[in-house]
């Protein structure tokens, strides 16, 4: 079966109008946006500051509204209609992510501009926002997979937004509970740690490490929810 991007482009078209219509799912994006602005206004400059609005963007924007919009389909039931529909996985997962991934990138764009982020390498910093913002996506897709109502989707997300969008702050205790050294190697910590080196002018091979650890947790995330997909298509 070839890939058809008209099939991609339908998915996302019904996706977008779904998010239009859904008032308590769609006010979110504007959240990180507004911590950004106020960021911005009140001089705070630091890549802590900056990176929590943009890791706020991918819980928020990413996961949360992509976990939403999956949990709808299965609520009313027109996630099984896609899946036994002439589209392959890749066409329904690819076109079901694409608006989450339009809005993300948009989103954390704005967050940096609002909060006058300017990193001295764009393009490291674009690369490793591009991986984050396909692993958060991935995150939302597999909740929205074992979440049964939009509902219970909207609790299931619950721990994530802590955990990633706050979950790097917790470092700073590391060294009197060695414990917490394992939110060194979350992804929103890794992207931390990149743009701090960034800043300090670290090229690519300097950041390689922490670009790894993304895709690392990126690859298992889609793994796990390709899994959980085949598992719901002959439930």
């Amino acid at each position: 079966m070839t890939f058809s991007w008209k099939r991609v482009n339908a998915i996302f078209q019904k996706d977008f109008k779904d998010f239009s219509r859904n008032m308590a799912v769609s006010i979110v994006i504007f959240l990180p946006l507004i911590l950004a602005a106020v960021y911005g206004r009140m001089g705070l400059d630091s890549i802590q500051a900056h990176f929590m609005n943009i890791n706020m963007t991918f819980a928020m924007v990413g996961t949360y509204v992509q976990c939403c919009l999956i949990a709808e389909e299965k609520e009313k039931n027109t996630l099984r209609g896609l899946m036994l529909s002439p589209a392959s996985t890749f066409e329904i997962l690819g076109g079901k992510s694409l608006l989450s991934f339009v809005l993300t990138i948009v989103i954390a764009f704005f967050c940096a501009y609002l909060s006058e982020y300017r990193p001295v390498n764009i393009t490291i910093v674009a690369v490793a926002i591009i991986i984050s913002s396909i692993f958060f996506i991935g995150l939302g897709t597999l909740l929205g997979l074992i979440a049964k109502s939009v509902m219970e989707s909207s609790v299931i997300v619950l721990p994530v937004l802590v955990i990633f969008t706050m979950g790097s702050s917790v470092t700073a205790w590391a060294e009197k509970y060695p414990v917490l050294q394992v939110a060194e190697y979350l992804p929103n910590s890794q992207l931390i740690d990149l743009a701090s080196k960034v800043e300090q002018g670290a090229g690519f091979s300097d950041v390689l490490s922490n670009l790894v650890v993304i895709v690392i947790w990126t690859v298992v995330v889609y793994i796990l929810t390709a899994v959980v997909y085949k598992k719901r298509m002959v439930d």
